[in-house]
């Protein structure tokens, strides 16, 4: 019977819709000629900072309190997480990026300053709350000398609650009138509350009236977000927004996605589905699939998708059409997952890529 369903489960992915895209002598050409216009844009990442935190030890023995291990602390470091990821990424893909969102007066909002001033992004629009506590991923890595370090544990820390609505009136407000001169905005949903369906629809306006892209990325409430350029669900959001499993069925896959693109106005999707690659969705077009670039063995996948969001956002508003976009987003998260942490892809890294596709 096992065999049977695995037999029926190939059949109905052999059956399903849609054209398989790779990177031709053609694409080659206008995705390298993409990366070239990357520095041209200017992009406003309106979004939830998280402060991605690395604690890195060595195994020192085990305890004599509990059968657990002890560590000895060697490295620390805090990096940008969640929408300041996404940031990360368009600074290092060469975007003039604009960083919209809150932080906390404490050490990991800090931290976050701290390093975007060093990348030499601005942070004038990123606003400090007393009280407020900096969303903040601690991850714990160990392993003996010389050994490649495993993660053990991750603990959050996260706000006690939303950002008053005042405070997200004054994001919102902020982030429409940066997108005001932008080429393109992103939008980062986590959760924490800096970013919304409504702040969304302002933003919208705003860049519509240059014609410029805005795209979404939201974790838990993607249904409430409407009209927008473009979105980058995960297939398990696909899933949760449904309330069905799609279980490697393409065709299934397409019917919620194309359920999405219709009740929210979305001009395109672009859906990522791990080590089986990309499916991209447009009203009256045929689904591309994007098989998975690079090796399908992740080293690890922490903020993938903030990497696709950024490589897909920069390229529309270069002037890619959604399939190159795609395109470009898929390599870039081909090398990303290449990388350990919380990482991100340079142009260059991406035109090498391209080059050698």
């Amino acid at each position: 019977m096992g065999k049977l369903n695995a037999l029926n489960r190939a059949a109905t992915v052999a059956r399903a819709p849609g054209v398989t895209v790779q990177i031709d002598a053609q694409n080659r050409a206008q995705l390298l000629a993409l990366i070239e216009r990357l520095p041209r844009q200017r992009i406003v990442m309106f979004g939830d900072l998280v402060a991605d935190e690395f604690i890195y030890g060595e195994i020192a023995r085990v305890s004599r309190e509990a059968p657990v291990l002890i560590l000895k602390q060697r490295e620390r470091e805090i990096v940008p997480g969640g929408g300041g990821n996404a940031a990360n990424n368009l600074n290092d893909l060469g975007v003039q990026t604009v960083v919209v969102g809150l932080v906390g007066e404490d050490e990991p909002g800090d931290a976050l300053l701290r390093y975007f001033r060093q990348k030499g992004m601005s942070t004038s629009r990123v606003l400090r709350l007393p009280g407020y506590r900096t969303p903040t991923k601690s991850r714990i890595l160990g392993g003996l000398a010389h050994w490649q370090r495993q993660q053990i544990v991750r603990l959050d820390h996260e706000p006690a609650a939303l950002p008053p609505p005042a405070v997200r009136r004054r994001l919102a407000r902020l982030a429409a009138e940066a997108a005001s001169s932008a080429t393109g905005a992103l939008i980062s949903d986590y959760g924490y509350g800096t970013a919304s369906p409504a702040a969304a629809a302002r933003l919208r306006r705003s860049a519509r009236r240059q014609a410029r892209p805005v795209t979404v990325d939201s974790r838990f409430d993607l249904g409430a977000y409407r009209e927008l350029t473009g979105a980058t669900p995960n297939e398990p959001e696909i899933e949760a927004m449904a309330h069905r499993s799609v279980d490697n069925d393409l065709q299934c896959l397409e019917l919620l996605g194309r359920r999405i693109l219709r009740r929210q106005r979305f001009e395109a999707l672009l859906v990522t589905r791990g080590r089986d690659g990309m499916m991209l969705l447009e009203p009256r077009r045929a689904a591309r699939l994007l098989p998975i670039f690079g090796s399908d063995q992740a080293v690890d996948v922490t903020g993938a998708g903030d990497t696709v969001i950024a490589a897909f956002t920069a390229a529309l508003a270069a002037g890619a059409d959604f399939l190159r976009a795609a395109m470009l987003a898929n390599c870039a998260a081909g090398l990303v997952v290449m990388k350990r942490g919380t990482a991100t892809v340079t142009a260059e890294e991406l035109k090498e890529a391209v080059k050698n596709a």
